[in-house]
């Protein structure tokens, strides 16, 4: 085989799966509700008794909602980015949670990272820009861990931007 037929990967120089954080899990969840359901029913039951049995109906809903709404956020979680710097490409990937994705590719030269922070929450937004496109990512982390996420990001891209380095063998 030839070496100019082999194709040789670029080194990742950084990448990184960004995720929304739940802090209760299934387990947590279920526990959530059971509480709710027997508490729900308990006031049913207590107001029915009392000749207010409208009330039992309000109780019934209420632990619907609650229900629907965690069900919701967690449906929600499924959305995630990746970002993968190599030597020559910045690549970033975004997927809804309904599976709808969005691709950008960008030349790490060209990129730099733009930070917007508030003196009392720390970074707010993350963003790359480069030519004109102004895109914003690690919307799911929190203001520390968005900094950690910036620092990596920015040391990955100055790498980029040095060029690759020779070893001697």
């Amino acid at each position: 085989m030839n070496e100019s037929n082999v194709s040789r990967a670029e080194p990742t120089l950084f990448s990184a799966l960004v995720t929304p954080h739940r802090s209760l899990g299934n387990t947590g969840f279920v526990v959530l509700m059971s509480v709710v359901a027997v508490v729900s029913f308990a006031g049913g039951v207590f107001f029915s008794m009392l000749g207010a049995w409208p009330v039992a109906g309000f109780f019934g809903l209420d632990a619907l909602l609650i229900y629907w709404a965690f069900r919701v956020n967690y449906r929600r979680a499924a959305a995630y980015e990746e970002v993968t710097v190599t030597a020559s490409e910045l690549r970033v990937r975004q997927v809804t949670h309904k599976g709808k994705t969005s691709e950008w590719t960008m030349n790490p030269l060209w990129t730099q990272v733009q930070r917007e922070t508030h003196e009392d929450f720390g970074l707010l937004r993350l963003f790359l820009v480069s030519r004109g496109l102004r895109l914003l990512v690690a919307r799911f982390l929190a203001p520390p861990e968005r900094e950690q996420f910036a620092d990596a990001l920015s040391a990955a891209l100055g790498e980029a931007k040095r060029g690759p380095t020779r070893t001697a063998v």
